[in-house]
Formats: structure tokens, sequence, C-alpha cells
């Protein structure tokens, strides 16, 4: 077996750390802001150090490769880079430092491979500036309009497009380098689970099988606006109060479902907001998530089945977005439990919640993903934490899963 550095894995984390520090215990590094930018160089600067070629891609998705011993496709490895505002240090980096690793030490203990081995960082997975999130491997996958994509603007600076800050990042590469089928056989992403399963479970890995579907509806109420001091409760058309007996109605009717379908309401927002007058407009998202597309329809069921009146207020809806399931592939989803069953870790089939680059780059060559724990399932926050070891394990698993790839595809 081999086995990465841990105490070379744990400078890695707490290097790239450094790149939009909040002082805090996490991070802000915006996808191409000059904290993402600082960190891509050091990914450059460490990668080419090992010997690895780095390019980029017309959308500035950077691959770092070790030259096999054959002409085939590469197997590659990476997240992102990127995060969400007073973020952790593991959502996206660790996948990325973990492929930094993986191939540090096959390099360096020089482990023979037939093919190329490439680690990956992709631009702007988590939308937090520019939206949409998985951004540039929607363009790659064709999931989303590169030329939409480039004319999205920045939420902190009006005018200000993706495309601009692309233009400037210096890291804009050819078309012709962007991954595919035509220059890869597999893609394997490592991530924190940002769940707690693993942690409370006592797993070491999660072998992810695929990624849960979702919808996301907002619904809105429309009541009549009055002074809240002189309508009495019995006139009242109130948005906020039927909103609320709508979500107990909702959290009530999914309750009956399968216990694994997870549900939030994650944003309302009541017009006028003013203490003194009774809303008369109210808004809120429902975003559900399952596996099976059965529960989901399910869930759109219930949806179906309100009512067009609460309390004297109409409701609508629409849908706001929705994904479909997506299922890895088989063989390396085994490859990966096998690996993990090999090195003596305990391991679980898990379905991911969130969603990842991989699920794009799925549709396009055999894809799966390794999860290590998060400490009490804190992500996508300051909180987030999993120590270096349990990391390390991860490492190991993907080293292993890279090589056996390399050896039977």
């Amino acid at each position: 077996m081999i086995y990465c550095n841990v105490t070379s894995l744990d400078e890695k984390i707490h290097a790239f750390a450094k790149f939009g520090d909040t002082g805090k215990g996490g991070i802000t590094r915006f996808s191409l802001s000059p904290e993402a930018l600082a960190a891509r160089a050091e990914f450059q600067k460490r990668m080419e150090a090992i010997g690895a070629i780095v390019t980029t891609d017309d959308m500035a998705n950077m691959y770092a490769t070790l030259p096999g011993t054959e002409a085939l496709p590469a197997v590659v490895s990476g997240s992102h880079l990127d995060s969400v505002r007073q973020g952790g240090n593991y959502d996206g980096v660790l996948g990325v430092l973990s492929a930094m690793e993986a191939l540090e030490t096959i390099a360096t203990q020089h482990v023979p491979h037939r093919h190329p081995l490439t680690a990956m960082v992709w631009t702007n997975e988590e939308g937090a500036r520019y939206e949409p999130a998985m951004m540039s491997s929607g363009v790659i996958c064709n999931k989303f309009s590169k030329e939409k994509m480039l004319a999205s603007v920045a939420k902190d600076q009006p005018g200000y497009t993706f495309g601009e800050a692309l233009t400037a990042s210096g890291f804009v590469g050819m078309q012709a380098n962007r991954l595919s089928p035509d220059n890869a056989c597999a893609l394997i992403e490592l991530h924190i689970e940002q769940g707690p399963v693993l942690e409370a479970e006592g797993y070491d890995i999660g072998v992810v099988d695929g990624v849960c579907g979702m919808i996301n509806y907002e619904f809105t109420f429309v009541g009549q606006a009055d002074h809240a001091g002189t309508t009495p409760m019995k006139y009242r058309k109130d948005a906020l109060y039927a909103a609320v007996k709508a979500i107990q109605y909702l959290h009530d009717e999914l309750d009956r479902l399968d216990p694994a379908l997870v549900y939030t309401t994650g944003k309302i927002s009541a017009h006028p907001n003013i203490h003194t007058i009774i809303p008369d407009e109210v808004k809120f998202t429902l975003d559900a998530r399952h596996y099976d597309s059965a529960v989901i329809q399910q869930v759109l069921s219930i949806i179906r089945a309100m009512p067009c009146e609460w309390v004297g207020c109409t409701v609508s809806y629409e849908e706001a977005w929705s994904r479909k399931s997506v299922a890895y592939d088989e063989r390396l989803v085994d490859i990966v439990a096998q690996s993990a069953k090999a090195l003596g870790y305990t391991n679980l089939r898990i379905h991911s919640g969130p969603g990842h680059d991989a699920q794009y780059a799925a549709d396009m060559l055999p894809t799966s993903m390794i999860f290590v724990p998060s400490v009490e399932g804190h992500s996508h926050c300051e909180l987030e934490y999993t120590p270096t070891e349990a990391c390390a394990k991860g490492v190991n698993v993907l080293i292993e899963t890279l090589l056996t790839i390399d050896k039977t595809l």
C-alpha cells in the first residue's frame, strides 16, 4: 500500500488556509478574487515543483498533470478553491489538496503509472459572488451557456461581470484544454461529507454512489395590508400568518414520507416589513432533496394538493429550479469501496445531498467521490473541521483508487 505523508498534508491545509483567512478559523475566498488567485498561484507552483505540467482552459479550470508511461487518457482528481462568505478550510479545497498530496506521494515515491494523473481546480463552484454554483463545470459539461455565464454580474459590484474577472485573472487558457472524454478516462473527487452521518456512525470513509435530486419552490401569499392597531383579528388577511400555517402543513405532510427526505424553508420575505402594518405579501422557499425520484414526486403531490387559500389569503407557487438524482459509475464506486476495505478503513455507501462539480462531469466520463467525516457535520461556516488524520485516510483511499483505475481501465 502507498500512504500519504500526514505532516505534508497538514502543512498544505494550513498553508492554503491563509488565502482569505477571516481570522476566525475560516476563509472568505470568492472565485477569481485576489485571495483565490493567490491560492491558484500556490497550486501551480507546488505542482510544477513535483514535475507536473500545468495548463488551463477557457473557463480558467486548472489541470496539473504527471505524465504516464503510456499514451492514455488521464485519471483526474480535484475540486475547487473558492469558498462561500466566512466558509471553512475544507469544503472544496480539501479535494484539491488531496489530489495534490496524492500526486506528490506518487511522484516522490516513484510509483509507476500507465495513465497521466491530473490534479484539477474547478472555477467558481460555490457561485458565492457570481451565480450560479458549479458554473465552469456546468459550461464544459454543456449544462450552461458560456455566454450567459460570462455575463453573470458580481453580487457586490454592479456591472462587473464574471467574464471581466476571468479575463483579468491571468488563468484563461485554450478551450482545447477542457476536461473531456478524449483526454480523461475517470474523475474522482474527494470532499468532506458536510453532514454528521460518518462521524456519528463511526465510519472513516463515505463511498459516494450518487447525488440526491432536489426541487426548490417559491410560494407567494397575498393578503391585505392594514393598520396593526385598528384592524380586528377576525377581519384580517395576514399573509405572514397564512404562510406560517402553510409551512406547518408542509412539515406535517412531508414528515410522513421517507425519513431520508430532507427539506428546508431557508428564505422568507415579508412586505412591507413594517411592524405597524399587517403583511400583505409573503414569500418563502422550500428545498427538498432525496435520491429516489419517486419520493420527490410525492413531495410535488403534497405541494400541488395545498389549498389555494389560507386564512383569507391567496397562495401561488412556482418552481425556482430543480435537478435529477445522479448515479456515479458503479465500477468506480466499487473501486473506492474496495480501496477503503484494503486499507482497513470502515466505510459506508452514501448519497451526497449537496451538489458537486463531479455530478456534472458524471454525464461526460466515469465519475465517483470519496467523503471524509465532518466534525459535528458543520460546513459552509467557520466551524467546519476534519482532523488531518481523517483527511489522510481519504487521501490514502484516493491514492489506492487512482492506482487501481490506472491498472484496470
